[in-house]
């Protein structure tokens, strides 16, 4: 085989393995949004209480966003290769769990367990992308499309679910994520390359309990801020308690030889600046379904499939902007497509604060507009973000890397929802959101 032959086996290699790659974290997010649309059927179906009903859905993202700092670490310490594997196994194994579950109990486990198989995954999956890409510049050209896979996999999950739910049943959702993990766990072996492991890496455990359990209970008191005030016992112990944790955790990393999240990791500007645009991405495309969702279905009283044909725009948008990023941030710059990527996602919150709950406007011009600029800005800026947050990440950190920027992709939200949530009206709270894109917009065209 000539050298030219060789290369383009290559580059067919890797693309397989991207889109390996790209596909299982695709489905991790799926995963996480597809019981939203169903939820109410199965409080129903399993005579849920509301605390019940809250706990559930906030099971995955719990473990998820606990556990990810700790996945960074072991895919460093033991290998990408090993633990996507290890985290694939688990997550395989509780998506079998779901669809199965005879009630609440089984229900609810299986969702933890999911999101703790997520939390390897997640992280594991970047460091085994840097392996697969090792150059800076395919790297950055892969995690100029690897951004907006997690607005996909979530757009995908609401839509799919509210679909599959109303036609067959919310149990044949999830047999999605079974499917894709078994698939990566027979195809992991032949397409991704093994990566070295760091034996002098520590597991920093007094580090890693601090940071989960800080992160878990401070997500679950923001969470229940949805059904209780911010004055009540049931918040403030749990937010609280997670503060602590994490001003430990804080102090504690400052004092280790080989600390879980290097403080100096997040004290480049332009990172910081890049894990802000993508939590506030996420932060306004996850409002935007929580609160539109609601008001079609309960103020206009839309059906589920009325509902997730409203949003076949937004998935479109999504997917068009996401092909276009890349060859964006390639000639302008990830910066510059960044602050356009949020500037344009401020646009389509505030059209839909200002026209999409005026019920004596039409589909076409109360809620389009803001229903294609939303998404395909989100997508400019989750791409963008991503390779800001990424870029000089040596391959040895590259698990801390994707634990930190997943972090920030599911963590961010939870604590801007909860604030923002509470600013009066749903309207409100979408123009607040879209305030705060085109903050961090400006701080991105003025940062050089």
């Amino acid at each position: 085989m000539t050298a030219m032959g060789a290369g383009r086996v290559a580059a067919v290699h890797r693309r397989y393995a991207f889109v390996l790659l790209g596909g299982v974290q695709t489905t991790l997010i799926f995963t996480l949004a597809a019981l939203a649309i169903p939820l109410p059927r199965i409080a129903r179906e399993f005579d849920l209480a509301r605390a019940d009903v809250i706990l559930l859905n906030a099971a995955y993202g719990l473990t998820f966003t606990g556990l990810l700092l700790f996945g960074g670490r072991l895919a460093d310490r033991y290998g990408g290769r090993r633990a996507l594997t290890a985290g694939l196994l688990l997550f395989a194994a509780a998506s079998a769990l779901v669809p199965l579950a005879p009630g609440m109990g089984m229900l609810l486990v299986a969702r933890f367990a999911q999101g703790a198989g997520a939390a390897l995954i997640a992280p594991a999956a970047m460091a085994v992308l840097h392996a697969v890409f090792p150059s800076p510049t395919e790297y950055g050209r892969a995690m100029a499309t690897w951004g907006g896979l997690s607005v996909l996999g979530a757009t995908a999950g609401n839509l799919l679910s509210g679909v599959i739910s109303t036609l067959l049943s919310w149990r044949w959702a999830f047999a999605i994520p079974l499917v894709v993990a078994l698939a990566a766990l027979v195809l992991t072996p032949r397409l991704l390359p093994d990566t070295a492991p760091s034996r002098s890496r520590t597991l920093d455990l007094p580090g890693a309990l601090l940071a989960t359990a800080g992160i878990s209970l401070a997500s679950y008191g923001l969470i229940v801020t949805d059904t209780r005030p911010w004055s009540s016992g049931g918040v403030l112990a749990p937010l609280l308690c997670g503060i602590v944790l994490l001003a430990a955790f804080w102090y504690a990393e400052r004092h280790v030889r080989d600390p879980l999240l290097r403080p100096g990791f997040l004290r480049d500007r332009q990172r910081v600046l890049a894990l802000a645009a993508i939590a506030l991405s996420a932060c306004g495309t996850a409002m935007t379904f929580v609160v539109l969702s609601l008001q079609l279905q309960q103020a206009r009283d839309w059906s589920q499939l009325q509902t997730a044909a409203a949003f076949a725009p937004f998935a479109v948008a999504l997917i068009a902007s996401s092909r276009t990023a890349g060859p964006l941030i390639g000639r302008y710059g990830a910066r510059t497509v960044t602050a356009a990527g949020l500037g344009t996602a401020a646009a389509g919150l505030a059209l839909l604060a200002f026209t999409g709950f005026d019920a004596h406007l039409s589909y076409g011009w109360g809620l389009l507009p803001g229903l294609v600029l939303l998404p395909a800005g989100a997508a400019a800026s989750f791409a963008g973000g991503a390779v800001l947050a990424t870029e000089g990440v040596p391959q040895q950190r590259a698990g801390l890397a994707g634990g930190v920027l997943n972090t920030a992709m599911e963590f961010g939200p939870t604590l801007l929802l909860a604030i923002l949530l509470t600013l009066g009206s749903d309207a409100s709270s979408l123009a607040a959101a879209g305030a705060a894109l085109a903050a961090v917009a400006l701080l991105h065209h003025r940062t050089r």
